[in-house]
C-alpha cells in the first residue's frame, strides 16, 4: 500500500470519527430540545386552562354583584321569600320535602284576602273532588269507630 492511500484512509477514519461524535452530540441536544418544546407546550396548555378557570370565577363574582341574582339564589338555596309573600313547601306522606324549592304565594291569592263568594265557590269545587284514601292507610275490614257507641275497646 502506498503512503498516499494510507493517509487518505486515516483521514477518512478521523473524519468519520469526528462526524460520529458530532452526530451523537447533535442527537442528545436534539432530544433535550424536543423535550423542552413538549414542556413548553404543556405549560402553555396549563396556563390557558388556568386563565379559563380565572375567567369563570370572575364571571361568578360579577353575577354575585347583581341583586336579582342574589335574590334568586336566596330563594332557591335558602328558601327565603320576599316580605308580603307566603312561602310553602310541598311534602309527601312521610313529611319529606318534594322538590326542595320553596314557592311563594302572592298575598292577593291568599284565602284570607279572598272575597267571601270566592271562598264559597272554592270550597264547593273542592267538595266535588275529594282526595282518594291511599290503599295502605285504609283497613281491609272497613272503617272502625272507637267511642261510646262502638263495641271495640279503645286502644
Amino acid at each position: 500500500m502506498s503512503a498516499l492511500a494510507l493517509g487518505f484512509t486515516q483521514r477518512l477514519i478521523v473524519i468519520g470519527a469526528v462526524v460520529a461524535v458530532l452526530a451523537v452530540s447533535f442527537v442528545s441536544s436534539l432530544s433535550v430540545y424536543l423535550r423542552q418544546q413538549h414542556d413548553i407546550a404543556e405549560t402553555k396548555h396549563e396556563i390557558a386552562m388556568s386563565q379559563d378557570a380565572v375567567s369563570d370565577l370572575q364571571d361568578r363574582i360579577a353575577r354575585w354583584q347583581d341583586p336579582a341574582y342574589v335574590e334568586a339564589q336566596a330563594r332557591d338555596r335558602l328558601g327565603w321569600v320576599m316580605p308580603g309573600e307566603i312561602g310553602y313547601r310541598v311534602v309527601d306522606g312521610q313529611g319529606n320535602v318534594i322538590g326542595g324549592v320553596v314557592s311563594a304565594i302572592n298575598p292577593k291569592d291568599d284565602a284570607a284576602t279572598r272575597v267571601w263568594y270566592e271562598a264559597l265557590w272554592g270550597s264547593l269545587q273542592a267538595a266535588d273532588r275529594p282526595e282518594p284514601i291511599p290503599a295502605e292507610t285504609a283497613s281491609p275490614s272497613g272503617p272502625t269507630t272507637v267511642g261510646p257507641d262502638s263495641t271495640e275497646p279503645p286502644r
